[in-house]
């Protein structure tokens, strides 16, 4: 019967988000108490779990996720996207316009939340797209491929992120796991999807194709914006790959352990910001603490989902029932990377945000870890792919693109949900791949 419960549960939190279209936080915590009340808890302990649950998963997050937002602020208002953008487009070429486009979306999609990165950077794939005289879609659906499997794969967003917290993955393992696969992804679901998709016509409204250029004397240079994005990969990077090597007994073990903790690279990588996207170009303190604030404003609900699926977590825990689960899977034939990307990609098309998809998925499949010996990092990627699946009319995603590029609902499905979907299925079998290697 716990089971049951449980599914009844998942049930009626796709009805509150996506029937009658209630806050996904409220969501969570109303499945939270009928799923403690079904499993035999007591009242007391129901609220006693759902603040042990939020506390034990935005403790972790609250750091990297506001820092994550702080930094994506000053990589846009910079204007660092926009010279990635337009020096990558001119390097390249016309011919290579598709791979310009493609490196800019992932270098400026790890440090930017997914919707800041689209409104970004969709304005200058119009002006590009227009300079060039090429279609679109073969122009802008590359770079949405590049900023998709940066929010579904990679740390720092924010469900890759809250996962690998919950499962104890590393997060450096996670990210460079993360990007091994996410190359041929994008490549397949980008440049080499999208030349199928030349017939497609998009016309993008007036009200949207007004995009803020800034002047080349009012933008850092190429090398220091790229360095600015990435330092938190770079510095992650380098600690992960460091540490595998080193001996137990180095001396400075301690301090790459500690310079590669994702909250403390994300501190680094915002001071070194600060400076290097702000007081350098002339900007003063008060005009940058006001932009890293307004940045901050933009997560304040994705942080109260994270915090209400934590919570749902943790009731499955207390009320016994993520134990259950880990006993039915001990005698599965069921690939645990397989049952989780089928779990995510289920949630996703019911309720549409990839969000609530990967952290309730990982709510669910949390016990197969244990019980399986899953690679948990391989795991937080699996999710992730599955969280991407199937876009469609109850994801927001979904209407930004066809609001931006002004398409109708057949072709937004025939172009970014085909696109979606590919990334999807793309990430599943990666994983499976690098899963015989490590």
């Amino acid at each position: 019967m716990l089971l049951l419960f449980v599914l009844i549960g998942i049930v009626i939190l796709f009805i509150l988000i996506a029937g009658f279209k209630l806050n996904a936080f409220i969501s969570f915590i109303i499945v939270c108490l009928f799923v403690g009340i079904t499993g035999g808890m007591e009242l007391t302990s129901i609220i006693t779990s759902i603040q042990v649950g939020m506390g034990n998963t935005l403790g972790y997050l609250v750091m990297i996720l506001g820092l994550g937002a702080m930094l994506g602020k000053l990589v846009a208002d910079s204007g660092a996207a926009q010279r990635i953008t337009t020096r990558l487009v001119s390097s390249f070429g016309i011919k290579n316009v598709q791979w310009a486009v493609v490196l800019a979306g992932f270098i400026v999609g790890i440090p930017m939340f997914y919707t800041v990165g689209f409104v970004i950077l969709v304005p200058l794939v119009f002006t590009v797209a227009a300079t060039t005289r090429l279609p679109l879609i073969y122009v802008g659906l590359p770079m949405l491929a590049s900023l998709s499997v940066t929010h579904g794969f990679l740390p720092p967003h924010p469900a890759p992120t809250a996962i690998a917290q919950m499962f104890g993955a590393d997060i450096g393992k996670t990210l460079l796991y993360g990007i091994i696969i996410a190359i041929p992804t994008i490549i397949v679901a980008g440049p080499l999807l999208t030349r199928r998709l030349k017939n497609v016509e998009a016309t993008p409204l007036k009200e949207f194709y007004n995009p803020i250029i800034l002047k080349d004397n009012e933008m850092p240079s190429f090398g220091i914006s790229v360095f600015s994005a990435l330092l938190p990969v770079i510095l992650i990077g380098i600690s992960t790959l460091a540490l595998s090597f080193v001996p137990e007994n180095f001396a400075y073990k301690k301090g790459l352990e500690f310079i590669g903790n994702p909250a403390i690279a994300m501190l680094i990588s915002v001071l070194v910001a600060i400076y290097t996207l702000g007081l350098s170009q002339g900007k003063k303190m008060p005009e940058l603490m006001n932009s890293v604030a307004k940045g901050i404003s933009g997560i304040t609900m994705v942080l109260l989902i994270i915090g209400g699926a934590g919570a749902l977590k943790q009731v499955l825990v207390d009320s016994g029932v993520s134990e259950y689960i880990g006993e039915l899977m001990k005698g599965s034939t069921i690939s645990p990377l397989i049952l989780a990307w089928l779990i995510a990609s289920v949630i996703r098309v019911c309720v549409g945000s990839a969000t609530v998809a990967g952290m309730t998925a990982g709510g669910i499949i949390l016990p197969v870890i244990s019980t399986t010996g899953a690679n948990p990092e391989l795991m937080v990627i699996a999710i992730g792919a599955g969280s991407l699946m199937l876009s469609h009319v109850n994801d927001g995603g979904f209407w930004l693109f066809k609001e931006y590029f002004n398409l109708t609902v057949k072709e937004t499905l025939s172009t970014w949900t085909v696109m979606e979907t590919t990334v999807g299925v793309m990430g599943i079998i990666g994983v499976l791949i690098l899963n015989l290697f490590v």
